[in-house]
């Protein structure tokens, strides 16, 4: 059983994820639904000999030593994967992540116009949150996308691994992987400072030295993105801060509410139909209140500003779930069962029956 084949099945098939390992055959993610690539279960060699397959060499070696390995892979047909194989009870398994070669507009996926904003600035921070398999990846190629088809600018990214590939239009982009091109996300981060950027995309804020490099890139001129596996903006900022020790606490709250633009946090939903996910969206933007809020560590405020300013194009989480209830895209219950505010929410969607 060939892992190439298997994932060249899961493409015609249109599946986002693929799941590989032992005592279960093939699972397909399609539409958010598990399905049986066939009905063979795998063994602990076949495993084995597909890990061996997408890795190679060297990068199998790193998975024998330390579990654990990411990789991407591209075919000539220009579907790319994002791929982790780890260990599971001593046996190999492996988690593909498919990879779309047409970068989505904003338009295809429902952002609202406000994001497009965020695009625009000369120097800041925008953070792209949420759980894992929220499409945040998709969200920042679409913004970088943007960037690069309507300004003249050198664009450097920093990824582990290099998912969509931008190539130069308006702009100039210089992609980056950590582990092939680079050591680590610190000294690419680094490196990039010195390269005459004018946005960076930082794949992950994963400790304070990255953290600490990209505030200061996004204080000194440059416009920078990143991620974050936090729901929520107030929680975001408070992730941000906690990763830092009680001594340096104030100075992150300072420097965020100087920089921050704005924090854009998503899940995906099944659509009504259960054909298709969409994303439900938090956006925050942020204002003069906003960033005193940061600044005098009153972030649990902040709900209450984004439920307020829609007017500036802010949304809650539950108030981007009802949203897309109302355009009829997701199910009554989807909203109640993802919400934070359930009475709030309820009220909202009570009277509206699909």
């Amino acid at each position: 059983m060939n892992i190439f084949n298997l994932l060249e099945m899961a493409v015609e098939l249109g599946a986002s994820d693929v799941h590989i390992t032992v005592d279960t055959p093939p699972i397909a993610r399609i539409k958010g639904s598990f399905v049986k690539l066939n009905e063979e279960s795998l063994t602990e060699k076949d495993t084995e000999i597909m890990a061996r397959e997408i890795a190679g060499n060297k990068k199998f070696k790193i998975l024998e030593e330390h579990g654990e390995v990411d990789l991407s892979v591209s075919f000539k047909s220009g579907d790319r994967f994002r791929i982790n194989a780890y260990k599971q009870k001593g046996k190999y398994a492996i988690a593909v992540r498919t990879i779309t070669s047409k970068i989505p507009s904003f338009k295809t996926l429902g952002l609202p116009d406000i994001i497009a904003s965020f695009t625009e600035k000369s120097k800041g921070l925008v953070l792209v949150t949420g759980p894992t398999g929220s499409g945040k990846s998709t969200t920042l190629a679409s913004l970088i996308d943007t960037i690069n088809s309507t300004q003249e600018r050198h664009i450097i990214t920093l990824e582990d691994p290099i998912e969509y590939v931008h190539h130069h239009k308006k702009g100039i982009v210089n992609q980056r992987e950590i582990g092939s091109d680079t050591e680590n996300f610190n000294s690419a981060l680094r490196s990039a400072l010195r390269q005459d950027p004018d946005v960076i995309l930082v794949g992950e804020m994963r400790d304070p030295e990255t953290v600490s490099i990209a505030l200061t890139a996004a204080e000194t001129g440059h416009l920078v993105f990143s991620t974050l596996h936090t729901v929520g903006s107030a929680k975001t900022i408070d992730r941000i801060v906690d990763m830092f020790p009680p001594e340096q606490q104030q100075q992150i709250r300072t420097q965020l509410s100087t920089v921050c633009e704005g924090i854009i946090s998503q899940q995906l939903i099944k659509t009504i139909d259960g054909t298709n996910r969409v994303a439900a969206l938090e956006v925050m933007v942020a204002t003069p209140a906003i960033r005193n809020l940061v600044r005098e560590n009153k972030t649990y405020q902040i709900q209450n500003i984004i439920q307020t300013s829609s007017k500036l194009g802010m949304q809650s989480m539950d108030q981007g779930l009802v949203n897309l209830y109302r355009e009829g895209k997701i199910s009554r219950d989807s909203v109640l069962s993802k919400c934070s505010d359930y009475e709030y929410t309820s009220r909202l969607v009570g009277g509206i029956n699909y």
